[in-house]
């Protein structure tokens, strides 16, 4: 035996981890890749340039011949006591309509152990129909979907509905990993059930809420809205199997909810316009608050009782008064018109005194006919 082979066979020590197992899986790998394969390695892990390889191709027979293969216990895989090799991991399952519930279960079954060489068999049409039902996705199809997904290493086409010792040790399988319920199919009360038993089986997680069944059942469900989808998007009633009858039916409907669509965005565009119509409102409302105190202010100062235009009349009236009865004069009465007639003496007498009587009755009618044009000059104002 050479001595790299003895190498390959010599366990490591329990302080070496995954990532060391790695790196010498990348280190040993230099030698027998060709130089799409040294580009490959030079990537980091998280980047991947192709997918993953089909069995019997030269690709997954080099990687076989890489390593020499010996029993590695469950116990040695989980401490990573088994030498530098990959442990060969191999997940099955049909995968039609692949999604999140099989590309969890690959990523589950590819850290299930450290440094793992992950292997997905993928049923054919035939026997999925025989011993499942029929699918949605045709067999390249399926195979296709799962050898794009990054946790995958290799895939098997045509796998095995049931498992035996020449399938594994064809493949070079040390475990088989699955969710841990009883798979009963095809006369078996559980497709695994052997697996298990000979201490070869690793339990994967379902994911819960999703899965094929799942999906189609929300396709059937919606039967209708997935029909008159693709009858707008340009498939004939041909394509989908639809009658001229249902065709209508369908075309109908679909311009009923275009017109649906138009109203309702027709209501938000009106709730919207009307919301800030309010606003606007609201604004002017305040602004028109805030600028009437400032005018009633100023028509209180002008007009009010107080205010600059009272005072304006109350100074023209004063005015006008003024210009209307000017004062009284000073009397032209001398003392040289009394001596002209005796003191007691009748004529001089009655003289003065129709005078004073005169001058009274010409006064009370000034006071009386400067009433009269104040009072004017009020109802004139």
């Amino acid at each position: 035996m050479s001595k790299t082979a003895k190498k390959r066979h010599s366990p490591v020590s329990s302080s070496d981890n995954g990532v060391d197992l790695k790196r010498k899986r990348l280190r040993n790998s230099t030698d027998d890749y060709d130089e799409d394969d040294n580009i490959a390695n030079k990537q980091p892990r998280m980047t991947l340039l192709k997918p993953a390889c089909f069995a019997h191709t030269p690709e997954s027979d080099r990687e076989k011949a890489r390593w020499d293969f010996y029993p590695i216990t469950i116990d040695a895989a989980k401490a990573g006591n088994h030498g530098p090799r990959p442990v060969r991991v191999y997940a099955d399952g049909i995968f039609d309509l692949f999604h999140a519930g099989h590309a969890r279960a690959l990523m589950q079954a590819k850290n299930v152990l450290p440094n793992v060489y992950l292997i997905v068999g993928v049923c054919s049409d035939d026997l999925t129909r025989k011993n499942k039902g029929n699918t949605v996705m045709n067999e390249w199809e399926r195979y296709e979907s799962v050898r794009h997904c990054r946790y995958v290493d290799e895939v098997v086409r045509d796998a095995p509905w049931v498992l035996d010792a020449e399938f594994m040790e064809e493949h070079r399988i040390d475990f088989v990993a699955h969710d841990d319920l009883p798979y009963t199919s095809a006369g078996h009360d559980d497709v695994y059930k052997d697996i298990k038993a000979a201490g070869k089986f690793v339990a994967t997680q379902r994911t819960e809420g999703i899965s094929t069944s799942d999906i189609i059942a929300r396709l059937v469900r919606d039967y209708d809205k997935y029909v008159r989808r693709n009858l707008s998007r340009g498939y004939s009633p041909k394509d989908l199997n639809v009658s001229y009858i249902n065709e209508k039916r369908f075309q109908f409907h679909e311009r009923v909810d275009s017109v649906r669509k138009k109203v309702h965005s027709v209501k938000s565009k009106s709730k919207e316009l009307v919301s800030n119509i309010e606003d606007k409102g609201m604004e002017l409302i305040q602004k028109w608050q805030e600028k009437s105190g400032e005018i009633v202010g100023s028509f209180l100062d002008l007009f009010g009782r107080e205010g600059s235009f009272n005072q304006i009349i109350q100074t023209s009236k004063d005015r006008l008064k003024l210009a209307i009865s000017p004062p009284a004069s000073p009397s032209r009465s001398s003392d040289g018109d009394e001596d002209n007639y005796p003191s007691g003496s009748g004529v001089g007498a009655s003289r003065y005194s129709d005078s004073d009587d005169h001058d009274h009755d010409d006064e009370h009618n000034g006071d009386e006919e400067e009433e009269a044009e104040e009072e004017r000059e009020e109802e004139e104002i």
